[in-house]
């Protein structure tokens, strides 16, 4: 059977990509499967997918690939896709054209079509020869009228419809109790997690998703100044992008809870995130499914979500694997928490039965249900020779020439659209490169040395290695890249922070084979990062610290730092008046007659040098106190900035202060400070601390 799933753009990262992905990787096992995407706007797509599946492109719109983002009809309104609908999906005239010609011209049993357009475009387009199914990823009241007119005058003339909630599909039939279309509901899938899980001993809650206004994040923060009055040793991590950001910092600074909640950005994949928490958090006003309740959960992370509809009521089982809280309530999301913040074995517990629940959303299972879908609309989901499958073609019925006439008849003639072929060239370079091939995957073990896992599948050769390189400048250095003991186990190499020392800088790895000096770069899977949570630096001096990390376009790196000394900025709080600092002091440490004091140095020469003294704590903690007055009276006309360090003595070396422990790479991009009183504290792109006062303003 050919089941063929089309798609808007099957090279972002949303939701909806990842469950289709999730469910046609899941179903090429049994059958011939394809994504049909409209639009094509990146090379490859940035999700994984099952090689089975193949990928399908209508239009490809990246810049100097063809011919089709001169063409006119690219910027000509779609004549059957509502605007809002059209604008929103890049719907066009082209795509008018290229959907009907491709559904025209498709050898696929079963056709899926994944949002609201694609469902108007099958609906109109689709033909009898396949079965025609629509999917509704949010819930039936929360379209746009235009939208949610147009895709109830197509339901009808699908084979079936479904749901990603048992809630909205009921809604859907009572909305068309008379229709022949089948309405269920099956939803979305969600790959058992391939991270370690979670510690729940970790102080640590993790939300995720769209920084929107349906996600309610607002409530979030509003509930963690209750949590933080109550447990000040537990922080809050949100990770997404999206309009809400600013409002969500100004709203985290104004209730002063800078130092214990961090907007962390987007991540991708994000299972390696929620394993770093021990609890996980949704507030949403509304979710039709829940994809990121399932992900924590498959990570053994009870979730604390409000009880909207529709996703979160079905997936979570109230105080077995989760806890529901009321919608729209910030207190009541606060309660939530505590309840388990304050309770070790519950978080346990709750964990260990959330893991096992995720599993009733496997895309194995998923696909199940769609198999016993197609088999209720008279399918056969038997493999069949593929003559029999071309034989089965049949001419258009006349009721539906009729129909579709009109629309079809001026587009004939186009070229039917075929698989993203690539450049020869390009393609005997990846004949070329097969056989040397590096994916990998990084975790930290227990005594805090990043363990790399390469892929055997792109590996040939006996004598390989795994080398990492500063970027710019630094000679390869090479470590051992230990053959499996078992076929299909992954190559392992350690990076042990005790021996190998890196350089400060970023590191980039590859695996070379000896034979022929073959060197490729390595690309990431996954780099996990929760053990550094908690971890502390080796003792004495130098002072090192690695974390690995993806970089923006896939590869895996590593960012070290190496210091004779350093002193943690553990943390930084803020006045009108003053700025203090508290922190930890690692590579030294403080004797009975050591007179620490903190120095700025300035980065304009029209700003004088600033110091202060260092209260010692311990042999190793300090407090210092910067007043505003005393920037402000250092600053000059133009302002300044100053770099700030601790120098122990009079004559001896400064120690840099900053934020290195952890597993955040660029703290300069999470941990922002507002300014108060006209100065604000920053951390470079090193990670060091820095302090900044600007110039006084003209009255």
């Amino acid at each position: 059977m050919k089941i063929s799933f089309l798609l808007q753009n099957a090279y972002g990262i949303g939701g909806t990509i990842r469950s289709t992905f999730n469910v046609a990787s899941a179903l090429a096992a049994r059958h011939d499967v394809e994504i049909v995407s409209i639009l094509r706007t990146g090379k490859v797509p940035r999700l994984p997918l099952h090689p089975k599946v193949k990928l399908v492109n209508l239009i490809d719109t990246r810049e100097d690939h063809g011919a089709d983002r001169d063409d006119p009809l690219l910027s000509q309104d779609s004549a059957y896709i509502p605007p809002k609908e059209a604008k929103g999906a890049h719907f066009s005239a082209l795509t008018d054209r290229r959907v009907a010609d491709h559904l025209a011209e498709t050898d696929a049993d079963v056709v899926v079509a994944t949002r609201p357009g694609l469902v108007m475009y099958l609906a109109g387009f689709g033909q009898d020869r396949y079965l025609k199914i629509g999917q509704e990823h949010r819930i039936y009241g929360t379209h746009e009228p235009n939208i949610r007119a147009a895709q109830d005058r197509a339901i009808p003339h699908l084979d079936a419809h479904t749901t990603v909630s048992e809630a909205d599909a009921r809604t859907h039939r009572e909305q068309f109790p008379d229709v022949k279309t089948k309405i269920i509901c099956i939803p979305n899938g969600c790959p058992p997690s391939e991270v370690e899980p979670a510690d729940p001993t970790t102080k640590l809650v993790v939300a995720a998703g769209r920084l929107i206004p349906v996600k309610r994040y607002d409530l979030l923060v509003a509930a963690w100044a209750t949590v933080h009055a109550k447990r000040p040793d537990w922080n809050l991590r949100i990770y997404g992008r999206g309009p809400e950001l600013a409002k969500l910092r100004a709203q985290i600074e104004r209730l002063e809870l800078t130092e214990t909640i961090t907007l962390m950005g987007a991540h991708s994949p994000i299972e390696t995130e929620w394993a770093k928490g021990s609890i996980a958090a949704v507030t949403s006003r509304e979710e039709s499914f829940g994809m990121t309740i399932v992900e924590a959960m498959n990570c053994g992370v009870p979730v604390v979500a409000t009880d909207c509809p529709h996703g979160p009521g079905e997936i979570i089982s109230d105080g077995k694997d989760g806890l529901l809280v009321p919608v729209g309530d910030s207190e009541g999301i606060a309660k939530g928490l505590l309840k388990l913040i304050e309770d070790d074995e519950l978080r346990r517990t709750m964990g260990a039965a959330a893991k096992v629940s995720a599993q009733r959303y496997s895309p194995e299972r998923i696909a199940d249900a769609y198999e016993d879908l197609i088999r209720s609309l008279g399918v056969d989901t038997a493999p069949k020779p593929a003559a029999a499958a071309a034989a089965d073609k049949a001419p258009l019925s006349t009721s539906l020439r009729r129909t579709v006439g009109k629309i079809i008849r001026p587009l004939r003639g186009r070229p039917v659209a075929q698989p993203a072929r690539k450049p020869v060239s390009e393609a005997l370079k990846e004949i070329v490169r097969r056989p040397l091939k590096a994916t990998a995957s990084t975790r930290v073990d227990a005594d805090g040395n990043i363990v790399v896992s390469v892929d055997g599948k792109g590996l040939a050769g006996d004598d390989l290695s795994l080398t990492v390189t500063r970027r710019k400048e630094g000679k390869p250095i090479s470590v051992p890249l230990a053959t499996p003991a078992t076929p299909g186990a992954p190559y392992t190499a350690v990076l042990d922070r005790a021996k190998l020392r890196l350089g400060e800088g970023r590191w980039d790895l590859h695996v070379v084979r000896d034979e022929d000096k073959a060197r490729r770069r390595v690309v990431s899977h996954l780099a996990e990062g929760k053990n550094l949570l908690g971890l502390e630096p080796l003792p004495g001096s130098p002072f090192t610290w690695m974390i690995a990390y993806p970089t923006v376009d896939g590869y895996l790196a590593l960012r070290a730092w190496h210091r004779p000394a350093h002193a943690e900025a553990l943390s930084i709080r803020q006045t009108e008046t003053s700025l203090t600092v508290q922190g930890r002091l690692y590579g030294t440490s403080f004797t009975e007659d050591t007179k620490p004091f903190v120095i700025g140095t300035p980065r304009a020469e029209s700003a004088a040098d600033i110091s202060a003294e260092v209260t010692v704590l311990d042999s190793t903690s300090f407090r210092f106190t910067l007043r505003t007055s005393q920037l402000k009276a250092a600053r000059g006309d133009e302002g300044a900035i100053w770099d700030l360090a601790l120098r122990l003595a009079g004559d001896a070396e400064p120690v840099r202060i900053g934020r290195i422990v952890g597993d955040i790479v660029d703290r300069n991009k999470t941990d922002i400070y507002p300014t108060v009183g006209g100065v604000r504290p920053y951390l470079t792109v090193n990670s060091d601390l820095a302090v900044n006062c600007p110039a006084a303003e003209a009255k």
